[in-house]
């Protein structure tokens, strides 16, 4: 390892004259890399180093893993990767891109973007919106559909491997002691003993591939073209060959503890309901702790080597630490039911309360109109004909709420289930899913004047539903029967209808305890 050239290649591209600008050159530091934003270039430079996870140690292995991390980006920001860049030295000493002499370091070119578009600044600043992130959850869901599927172990393996490399980096820091860090790798071992099944069948069925691997908001940027993911794994094909619930597991995981829980939800809810991948909700809390245990780990790592920069670097690390391990403590799962008729605020209460319920990143929400809309293929915003709302339509997109409810209930997730349920039948039959699984059930029931249902209906912006007065006037024509779900008045602002909600389901636990 020539340490003195990759000195001399630092020095090269901190240097304006390099690059043909005046204006001094930005440097983002990592543990494992430098980057240098140099005009409208950003050039990505690998430290000589080797940890438990990635060997940057030779010029040959700091080649290879640029060309790989060039390959492998182009899947998801293809726009923003120019290509590879050696930077030599001639027999006199002098240093430049390409030239003829000797080459003693590469480096990754990319076109730069303004840092403010990174999503990490947007959060800080308040700019992210749950359109944007149910918006990028789509793009995520695309990505992982078309990422290529491997069978390299099964899928306890794949993340005991995982639970091996966090355990080896938690040893090599002292911002943890030794007992802290064989607790924490005790609670996953646990963990993985409880999930071990599921993650080979799920490794069976094709749901291994090679992903992004570092999904962090920090890797995703607002471009014209909407969001982008970037700056993937590129330097351990093994941690960037995952579960794809796994890769999402970041992106949750970094919402969560910058307390967006409401985007953390909205994000996983939208991503299952373009994948229908229910089967694995119940793996999230784990999935999320591991990611947060990387978190803390790849955190005390940088105040081991860089100092304590920002001031909260171990406080960050340890924030991410007690979060894992609050992520595998036990905690009962819930079923809830939001029913009434259309207008009556059913979607707002759903989505207030999901985020709240059970452990990160809280509970799967299934939606009657998103349902019917995933199986008639139509796009949120693109009107549905009178068709989609007949008899027989209605009657499938019920038996699939019912169908996935089951799924996210037995893999141990929670579930808010928002429909009609004008029909009796319909509200037994999610009820029984609760009883099936001996899972706790609450039933709420929303009712509004007629004046107030056919007002909301007629001014609320574009939706999942296109349900219209027609379709509520069906609704009070065919009547709902004898309700035995609590009512709530929705009538009120729908802020207090939330809080009434939350309200009373821990009244019923105070009852229950």
């Amino acid at each position: 390892m020539f340490v003195e050239d990759q000195s001399a290649a630092i020095a090269f591209l901190r240097d304006p004259a390099s690059h043909g600008i005046t204006a001094p050159v930005e440097v983002i530091e990592t543990h494992i890399s430098l980057i240098f934003l140099a005009g409208d270039r950003a050039y990505k430079l690998k430290r000589a180093v080797r940890l438990p996870y990635a060997d940057f140690s030779t010029l040959k292995l700091r080649q290879r893993y640029c060309q790989a991390e060039l390959a492998l980006n182009m899947r998801t920001a293809p726009e923003i990767y120019c290509g590879i860049r050696g930077i030599t030295r001639d027999a006199s000493g002098k240093t430049s891109f390409d030239g003829d002499g000797r080459t003693i370091d590469y480096v990754v070119e990319m076109h730069r973007f303004a840092q403010d578009l990174l999503f990490d600044h947007m959060a800080e600043c308040g700019q992210l919106s749950k359109p944007l992130m149910e918006e990028t959850a789509e793009r995520i869901a695309d990505f992982h559909k078309s990422a290529e599927i491997l069978h390299s172990g099964s899928g306890r393996e794949n993340l005991s491997a995982v639970l091996d490399i966090n355990h080896a980096a938690f040893s090599a820091v002292t911002l943890f002691s030794a007992q802290e860090s064989e607790y924490l790798t005790r609670l996953f071992r646990n963990a993985l003993d409880r999930h071990g099944q599921l993650l080979d069948e799920r490794e069976r069925a094709g749901m291994i591939r090679h992903c992004h691997g570092d999904l962090h908001l920090h890797n995703i940027f607002l471009g014209p073209e909407g969001p982008r993911m970037f700056d993937c794994i590129d330097f351990n094909d093994h941690l960037a060959t995952t579960d794809i619930l796994y890769d999402l597991a970041f992106l949750l995981t970094d919402l969560w503890h910058r307390d967006l829980p409401d985007f953390a939800n909205a994000v996983v809810n939208r991503y299952l309901d373009r994948t229908g991948d229910d089967a694995g909700y119940g793996l999230f809390p784990f999935l999320l702790a591991l990611r947060a245990a990387i978190r803390a780990h790849v955190g005390a790592t940088q105040l081991r080597d860089l100092g304590d920069q920002t001031g909260h670097a171990a406080e960050e690390a340890r924030a991410y630490r007690d979060l894992a391990q609050s992520l595998l403590q036990d905690k009962e799962p819930i079923l809830i039911a939001i029913g009434g008729l259309s207008g009556s605020g059913k979607s707002t209460l759903a989505e207030a309360m999901a985020p709240h319920l059970g452990l990160a990143p809280g509970a799967r929400l299934l939606e009657s109109d998103r349902l019917r809309r995933a199986m008639l293929r139509y796009s949120r915003g693109t009107p549905m004909p009178a068709e989609a709302y007949r008899p027989d339509v209605s009657a499938k997109v019920y038996a699939a709420l019912v169908e996935k409810a089951e799924l996210v209930t037995r893999a141990g997730g929670s579930v808010v289930a928002n429909a009609v349920f004008t029909n009796a039948e319909e509200r037994q039959a999610i009820e029984q899913v609760a009883k099936k699984s001996g899972l706790r059930f609450v039933g709420l029931w929303l009712e509004a004047d007629q004046s107030i249902l056919r007002s909301r209906i007629e001014t609320r912006p574009v939706t999942d539903s296109d349900a219209t007065v027609t379709v509520l006037d069906q609704q009070l024509s065919r009547g709902t029967g004898e309700i035995s779900w609590t009512r709530l008045d929705a009538g009120r602002p729908r802020a207090l209808v939330a809080s009434e909600a939350m309200s009373l389901l821990a009244e019923d636990r105070l009852s229950e305890d």
